[in-house]
């Protein structure tokens, strides 16, 4: 099979974790920029990419990269790049998105119209047509111009992977799937141990916990955009991911995940969204405050996304929100805990100075990953039969 350099946008700040999944799954990385990550692939390898990776927003075909400093030489670039080996005559096609950071094109509509229009003076050329019917399969390109460098790719994805099938039911200021997969993967929680979130809504943390637990493809039951290109991506390596995908989930497991939330319409969503995810009966779900969360066993992790500002009015009611999270997780023996936060006295309020920080954008919001570190457990340390508190 011919080999392509694939695309990985993900969030900013997250291009490791990412990284390591693309190379855990046997391909070979070239180069990594900020929010993304470029690697060599084949057919399959979209195929694989876009089902198994639990981090990565979309997948991309690069068709080429351009220098450009005016709409000409914009133009002339993307018009003699191959795209006849991926558009067919009757394929559908058009600019999805063009984005533009510190560039003298700076325009997005304008980007979208000069590239359009430089694919169709091309496939012109090479098909003899003086109009594309356009009713075949959809084959959508994205541009992205930095520091007037204009990366090209059709995008193989379709709707973004961190819409995974399973949150019908969304809450006021959601946490996207792939960060919360890229924020639990940032940790040393295993499926042996305990993980609470007590600051649940929808569910995600939890959710995306029991499919990294089952080892459940995000991707194993959506739809992709390059399904319809079996000119470029025959239907046999989508069938043979999904089948091997399929395989290695394990619904057996054991694991104690636990969610909780004081708002009930939260808890209900979170059930529902898991009934989706098909990983219900590994959550424990329930509508408690956070000041009643504890737990009698070591060496667990609490995980959350609490409210930062956007959902708390006042300064005074973060203060003494993160107050209260200091002081349940100062009674967690031996417990790890990771927030996601923007509310930027979280350590102060908390009471402690987190051993790890990382910053990370949850969409265009810049926030932290605080990380408080407790003891790792004794190699012959047991942890089944734990029961919610």
């Amino acid at each position: 099979m011919e080999k392509w350099e694939l695309i990985a946008p993900c969030h900013f700040g997250l291009e490791a974790v990412l990284k390591r999944e693309i190379t855990e799954l046997g391909y070979q990385i070239s180069r990594v920029q900020d929010g993304k990550v470029f690697f060599w692939g084949d057919a399959r390898a979209v195929a694989d990419a876009n089902i198994f990776l639990r981090t990565a927003e979309r997948i991309m075909i690069k068709v080429g990269s351009i220098h450009a400093e005016s709409f000409e030489e914009l133009f002339e670039g993307v018009r003699k790049l191959r795209w006849d080996k991926f558009i067919p005559k009757d394929g559908k096609f058009w600019v999805a998105k063009a984005n533009s950071v510190r560039s003298k094109l700076f325009s997005p509509s304008d980007i979208q119209s000069i590239t359009k229009k430089a694919v169709v003076d091309r496939l012109r050329r090479v098909y003899g047509l003086r109009w594309f019917p356009e009713d075949g399969a959809s084959y959508p390109i994205r541009v992205s111009i930095i520091d007037d460098e204009a990366l090209i790719g059709l995008d193989t994805t379709g709707i973004s992977l961190h819409k995974r099938g399973y949150r019908k039911f969304t809450v006021k200021a959601p946490l996207s799937e792939t960060l919360a997969a890229a924020l639990l993967m940032l940790t040393p929680w295993k499926s042996d141990r305990i993980l609470v979130d007590p600051f649940c809504g929808g569910g995600t943390f939890p959710i995306e916990a029991a499919m990294i637990a089952a080892n459940q493809a995000p991707g194993k039951a959506r739809p992709f955009q390059a399904q319809e290109w079996l000119n470029v991506i025959a239907k046999k390596c989508w069938q043979d991911a999904r089948e091997e995908a399929e395989d290695l989930v394990d619904r057996q497991i054991d694991v104690d995940i636990q969610g909780y939330d004081l708002d009930a319409k939260c808890i209900h969503y979170a059930h529902e969204n898991a009934k989706l995810a098909g990983v219900d009966s590994m959550i424990h779900f329930q509508q408690r405050p956070l000041s009643q969360l504890s737990h009698s066993r070591k060496y667990g992790f609490l995980i959350a996304n609490p409210p930062y500002g956007e959902r708390l009015d006042e300064q005074a009611d973060l203060e003494a929100l993160y107050g209260e999270i200091g002081d349940v997780y100062s009674k967690l023996d031996s417990w790890s805990m990771f927030l996601l936060t923007a509310y930027k006295n979280a350590e102060k309020a908390i009471g402690r100075k987190a051993d790890k920080n990382r910053k990370v954008y949850n969409g265009m919001l810049k926030a932290y990953y605080y990380q408080f570190l407790g003891p790792a457990p004794h190699r012959n340390k047991k942890h089944s039969d734990i029961v919610p508190a």
